[in-house]
């Protein structure tokens, strides 16, 4: 099968879709299918001449760059009508930007498509941003309502994803199909992996150090985490926030924060971490550490069981359940008084309990979230053979 990838960008500092569509790819190649990605992206776009597109094993098809409302991109319609007949599914990564009704234009009645909503329809968003979820109103009923009725799905992560999505919108008439989730896993040796960490971060080598691994943004937690760590954290753990910055100035005003708990030289604010790089920073890792406020999936929570790295996250991780019922983690509420339990806890287990919870957490790894059986399930979810 020749299949397609709809995203807004391939940017990686814009979260898990950009992440989700890479595994995917992988995923597709390791079916035996043939798969391309078309994207809102101009040609070239990237940090310092690196193309986003580089990120990618497969064509892909910059059709940018887009307008910065809703972010239309007039060439992006023209180049799925003329390319749809090659497709024989279409997988659209996202919602709430054009690139969904660019594809429900080329597509809807001719070709199959699904549209993945990586956790943007939760309504998490309605509650904590009232004003920008008035602007969605008027986007879901002007055209996001028919995009996703007109899909032959709509794919969620989570049974509790499937079930709150789009709360309080009108007009919802799609299918809902939950997709098995996860992520493809570290390749080469660990301690290569850790040495590569070691060397971008050499003064992190012998220390004892949390894994933080996210976008720096206000659904993840970040404050509840510096208030916890300086309430409880032993003198000698040290805390590593690995992710992108928010343009808000947000990283700025949780280094003031730091401060002000006395606790900034026992941080290190490395930025986002890729490649081996990432997958030495888990390894390195006493513990992997997300009190999120919303988490449809959390691919970095799975990264850290593929790493037999111990997850501490807040019961808003929509995959917490299966954690907690595989002893694979600790799990408590997204409140400072949460993560002071999910610290303390993980402090306080002994040295076999603690291996013991790193076997669990390799095992729910392996049995619940490698992607082994997710293509499967989007080709059965397409409707295709």
């Amino acid at each position: 099968m020749r299949l397609l990838h709809v995203v807004r960008t391939l940017n990686p500092e814009f979260g898990g879709p950009s992440e989700s569509v890479r595994m995917f790819v992988r995923a597709h190649q390791r079916a035996g299918n043939e798969v391309e990605i078309a994207t809102t992206d101009a040609p070239g776009e990237g940090p310092a001449g690196d193309a986003y597109q580089s990120l990618m094993p497969c064509p892909v098809h910059a059709c940018g760059p887009a307008r910065p409302n809703y972010f239309y991109c007039p060439r992006l319609d023209s180049w799925l009508i003329e390319n749809r007949d090659r497709f024989d599914g279409v997988i659209v990564n996202g919602v709430w930007q054009y690139h969904g009704v660019a594809a429900r234009h080329a597509f809807a009645g001719r070709k199959p498509y699904v549209v993945f909503a990586h956790g943007m329809l939760d309504p998490y968003f309605k509650r904590r941003f009232p004003l920008k979820h008035l602007k969605k109103l008027a986007y879901w009923i002007f055209q996001e309502h028919r995009t996703l009725n007109a899909a032959t799905a709509v794919c969620f992560t989570s049974e509790e994803e499937k079930r709150v999505a789009a709360e309080g919108f009108p007009f919802l008439n799609f299918r809902r199909e939950i997709i098995p989730y996860g992520t493809m896993g570290p390749e080469g040796d660990p301690e290569a992996l850790k040495q590569a960490f070691w060397d971008q971060w050499p003064m992190l080598k012998g220390k004892k150090y949390l894994l933080f691994l996210g976008r720096i943004h206000q659904k993840k937690g970040c404050d509840l985490l510096l208030d916890a760590f300086a309430q409880v954290a032993r003198p000698d753990l040290h805390l590593v926030m690995a992710g992108p910055e928010e343009e808000s100035g947000w990283g700025a005003e949780l280094r003031s924060r730091a401060l002000r708990l006395g606790i900034e030289n026992r941080i290190t604010w490395t930025g986002m971490l890729r490649g081996a790089v990432k997958w030495g920073a888990f390894y390195g890792s006493q513990a992997f550490i997300l009190p999120s406020h919303q988490e449809n999936f959390g691919i970095a929570v799975a990264d850290a069981l593929a790493c037999g790295v111990v997850p501490l996250i807040s019961d808003k991780v929509n995959i917490a359940a299966d954690i907690a019922t595989d002893g694979a983690g600790w799990v408590e509420a997204d409140t400072v008084e949460g993560t002071v339990r999910l610290i303390a806890s993980f402090q306080n287990m002994s040295s076999e309990e603690l291996k013991r919870m790193r076997s669990c957490a390799l095992d729910c790894y392996r049995r619940r979230f490698a992607l082994n059986n997710a293509a499967e399930a989007l080709y059965a979810a397409l409707g295709l053979p």
